[in-house]
């Protein structure tokens, strides 16, 4: 078996990530390992390599299909590193990581800095469905779920050559340039005249189309009909769209532009507009709109926190793959002084980035690895991404939906538009709603997304919203709860009751949009009194989520302070935690003052020692003399435990009850259980010796009367004997 050697140099951060030359750089005894652990059948007269068979075996295994298959931490972190477009930078290898190891789908590389490189292979993540933290438009998503006569098609034109079974393996090479924004741009550019025309026709629309709308834009006079409707010709303008990837048919009849070519295509369009806007941005920068009043955004990052040490309470259950519990929500709203739509949204971002789930309180891989001060940018990309969160529904949640009903809507096209007209209008300076209302209303591709949106709304069951009502849920409820917009409140004032409201980019939130990192100061975590411990911005989310066990929240709003009493430190110990492991997690993320850490020492401290004695029960002898007698004595000595606490007797483990009874009866002492003598059971009279002479029923002769009363006179004689008895709570019999 002939394998390139694999280099000693640390490999570079670029890596190549398509699953056979990742195999072939393995060293022989890993692959060897590999391929005996997952137990593949290596044929060594087929034409492909060794490490060409086992890519195609690993495609197979059924955790690389379906990663329900995995544990809650060790899903989240694969769903982490394919967030990562593949390669996922680490201080140390996290637990969870060990199971994917194993089977061969992640693999470990050593990073320049000395931390470590997870590498999810191209294949893989070709064969992974969509998860709450992605964006349900963007090219991955779409390719996972095409048809696999559309994801050939697409293989075959990167590749020059027909693809071959499994299609994931194909698809690596068309994934490595539409994967790469210039490499997609280049693409885009040697498209025909026509091509490109189509392409701009449908993103002008919304990205979506059907099948005969889009026969329509293409101008196509031939209809191919069959059980679903018109069917699209195999060599007209949009299939050449198809094969590239840049639209792809989603079943039955629809037709998407994916957003990573939407960002493309609709650039040179979005230049145009300029034009249309100078009069609305004149009559903005030219007057003062500074409100009366104005309610101002906060970091949504405490309230994140506070919620993910909450959940982690063993009496509270959230389900993956299931809405958040509105008892929950309901819950959060109280506790936290927030409205019931502000917690849900949050919620609902957080179980998209993993913040529920229990591995992150490893500070090894994210979310447990990110900093505090970076929650909030999480939040707002997997808001950007819309498969967790959808302003058109009303319910926002996308997890609450079942089945088809959960299919992504066009909010992500509206989001787009309410961004950028903040960039432009609101970027320092207070701008009325009506002025980005009407950036909305006057841009090209609205009329196209009232019909999206009704189609889309008849397909999923809810009421339809207009634009311009998704604009401004998105402006005035999500991004002002997200921190990235100011709002000026005009209620109150007699004046201004018909006044639209005004809007301000935060200085936090022009930061997020413009993509720059925080400005601000990681200022550490410290105690700001004896028992109140203020989260500061540099602390890691996973330090903070351990403390969830022994402490208790305070305020959410600017800042998150924990408060660590005497109560949360007892509980905790009693839960099963060690006085050094609240110690170390409290340590971890700030200095302890004296009244802290006398506490942890009074609460750890050993005052004496208690040992374990398996017993099998207890007798009740309040009679010192009686129980001094079983105590010492040959025939039961070996039953009990020495020493005894007073008034009675501890049994071994194992005593039987009726071996108990004739051991004290043997000394003359009964045995009561639950009130009665406990009798034993009669055992046979040990056989006579073979000598002896054999009787049976029939030679055996009646007693005499005078052996009868003889044997009366004995049993009345032993009856009037005094004899000790034991009892529970009664003296001796």
């Amino acid at each position: 078996m002939s394998r390139a050697p694999k280099s000693k140099r640390s490999p570079p951060v670029v890596l190549s990530l398509r699953l056979e030359e990742i195999l072939r750089q393995l060293p022989e005894a890993q692959l060897t390992a590999l391929v005996q652990r997952i137990g593949i059948s290596v044929d060594a007269n087929k034409r492909i390599d060794v490490s060409s068979q086992v890519a195609r075996a690993l495609l197979m295994l059924p955790e690389a299909r379906d990663p329900n298959r995995f544990p809650g931490p060790t899903r989240e972190l694969l769903y982490r590193i394919a967030e990562a477009r593949g390669v996922l930078a680490v201080a140390s290898l996290p637990a969870a990581a060990e199971p994917l190891v194993l089977r061969g789908i992640v693999y470990v590389r050593e990073a320049s800095d000395g931390g470590k490189l997870l590498v999810l292979p191209i294949a893989f993540m070709m064969q992974l469905k969509s998860w709450e933290g992605e964006d349900p438009r963007g090219m991955r998503a779409l390719l996972s779920q095409s048809h696999p006569d559309v994801a050939a098609s697409i293989a075959s034109h990167y590749l020059g050559r027909t693809a071959t079974p499994p299609v994931a393996l194909s698809l690596e090479a068309a994934w490595e340039i539409v994967s790469d924004r210039s490499k997609l741009a280049e693409e885009i550019e040697k498209l025909a005249p026509s091509e490109r025309k189509l392409l701009q026709a449908i993103e002008r629309v919304g990205g979506e189309v059907d099948t005969e709308e889009l026969l329509d834009l293409e101008r196509e006079p031939m209809r191919l009909r069959g059980a679903m409707g018109a069917t699209p010709s195999r060599r007209g303008v949009g299939f050449a769209l198809e094969r590239r990837g840049f639209l792809i048919p989603v079943h039955p009849n629809r037709h998407l532009v994916p957003t990573d070519v939407a960002e493309i295509v609709g650039l040179e369009r979005r230049n145009e507009r300029e034009a249309h806007r100078r009069d609305i941005r004149t009559f903005v920068l030219g007057e003062d709109h500074s409100p009366r009043r104005a309610r101002f955004a906060e970091d949504p990052a405490p309230l994140a926190l506070a919620m993910a040490l909450v959940v982690r309470d063993p009496g509270v259950e959230v389900r993956a793959g299931v809405g958040t519990p509105r008892s929950l929500i309901a819950k959060f709203a109280t506790r936290f002084g927030r409205s019931s739509e502000d917690v849900a949204m949050i919620a609902a971002l957080s179980r998209a980035i993993g913040l529920w789930d229990p591995s992150a309180i490893g500070v090894a891989s994210p979310p447990g690895s990110y900093v505090v001060g970076e929650l909030q940018r999480q939040l707002f990309r997997a808001w950007e991404l819309g498969g967790a969160w959808d302003e058109a529904r009303a319910d926002g949640e996308v997890v609450r939906a079942q089945g088809e009903a959960r299919e992504a809507s066009a909010v992500g096209v509206i989001r787009s538009m309410v961004l950028e007209a903040l960039r432009e209008l609101s970027d320092g300076r207070w701008a009325p709603w009506e002025a980005i209302a009407s950036y909305v209303r006057s841009d090209s591709r609205t009329p196209g997304l009232t019909r999206l949106i009704e189609r889309w709304a008849q397909r999923a069951c809810v009421e339809a919203l207009s634009p311009a009502e998704i604009a401004a849920a998105v402006a005035l409820q999500s991004l002002h709860v997200l921190g990235i917009v100011d709002l000026g409140d005009p209620e109150g004032d007699s004046d201004l009751e018909n006044v639209p409201p005004t809007i301000r980019i935060t200085p936090r939130g022009r930061e997020l949009l413009r993509g720059e990192p925080s400005s601000e100061v990681p200022e550490p975590c410290k105690f700001i009194d004896n028992q109140s411990l203020r989260v500061g911005r540099s602390a890691t989310v996973g330090q903070v989520v351990g403390l969830s066990p022994f402490v208790e929240i305070g305020r959410v709003t600017g800042a998150l302070d924990l408060s660590i009493s005497p109560q949360t430190v007892s509980q905790a110990l009693s839960a099963g935690f060690e006085g050094d492991v609240i110690l170390a997690r409290l340590e971890a993320v700030a200095a302890l003052p004296d009244p802290i850490a006398r506490l942890l020492a009074q609460a750890t401290a050993v005052l004496g020692r208690a040992e374990l004695v398996q017993t099998a029960g207890f007798i009740w002898v309040e009679d010192p003399e009686i129980r001094e007698l079983l105590r010492t004595r040959r025939q039961t000595a070996d039953l009990f435990i020495d020493p005894s606490p007073p008034s009675g007797l501890l049994l071994v483990q194992g005593v039987e009850m009726d071996r108990l009874a004739r051991r004290c009866r043997s000394l003359g002492v009964e045995l009561y259980v639950e009130g009665e003598v406990h009798r034993t059971r009669s055992i046979a009279p040990p056989a006579r010796g073979s000598g002896a002479r054999r009787l049976d029923s029939g030679t055996l002769k009646p007693p005499s009367s005078r052996q009868v009363s003889r044997g009366q006179d004995r049993a009345s004689g032993r009856s009037s004997q005094n004899i000790p008895a034991v009892k529970r709570g009664t003296d001796s019999e």
